[in-house]
């Protein structure tokens, strides 16, 4: 059972916007990863839980340099060909976001900061936020665990594995599942209770450089 109340005394927590994250790419040789698709879950605290107050799913055009060669996670060259590129689609999930201060969080966060590093003009808002790592997250929570992966994870904690698993949307979803488990149980076996602690332990520096003053809370 979800219940986040013992966040609820710290105002950074419970005044903060989660955007849960994910991108699902291609990785051409000597190149960085371009996204091809993106996936956003957007939640505010309420009461005992995480609330959905919005999501956001596109596919993009790569550059012709990151061409969609064969058939990954569901996605083929001919589905992208007429679709924007990554630049225009950050910039309108970026519009969409209203009710800031932000959290980015993301499965091995690393890979999701390095693509809105990069993205970092199309995207201001979502590349000033400070980002949390399920998988960091997910190590002081459960130690000891053989591998951190999300499968791994959604097996250990019961959470059903989604439909369309590997694609942006249902792995942003599950994400946020898995974030609001990882934080019930911390608060349970290990006392965490504000977002100070969370940054502590599993966060990273906004991507696209120093966070804006509203972060100052974090």
């Amino acid at each position: 059972m979800i219940d986040l109340r013992a966040y609820a005394a710290d105002p950074a927590f419970r005044t903060s916007t989660f955007v849960v994250v994910d991108f699902e790419g291609c990785t051409p040789k000597g190149y960085p990863a371009e996204p091809i698709e993106v996936g956003a879950v957007v939640l505010r605290p309420a009461g005992a839980v995480l609330a959905e107050v919005g999501r956001f799913a596109a596919l993009m055009r790569p550059p012709a340099h990151a061409p969609v060669t064969a058939r990954q996670v569901g996605i083929t060259a001919e589905m992208v060909a007429d679709r924007p590129p990554a630049g225009i689609v950050l910039a309108e999930l970026d519009t969409s976001l209203r009710e800031p201060p932000y959290v980015a969080v993301a499965h091995h966060a690393s890979t999701e900061a390095n693509i809105l590093a990069r993205y970092a003009t199309a995207c201001p808002t979502l590349a000033a936020a400070p980002m949390l790592c399920t998988r960091r997250l997910a190590q002081h929570a459960y130690p000891g665990l053989a591998s951190y992966s999300l499968d791994a994870l959604l097996a250990h904690t019961r959470i059903p594995v989604p439909a369309g698993r590997h694609r942006a949307l249902p792995d942003a979803l599950v994400t946020a599942a898995l974030l609001q488990r990882l934080l019930t149980d911390g608060a349970t076996r290990h006392g965490w209770s504000r977002l100070s602690q969370l940054k502590q332990l599993a966060g990273l520096p906004p991507p696209g450089g120093a966070a804006p003053a509203q972060d100052a809370l974090f």
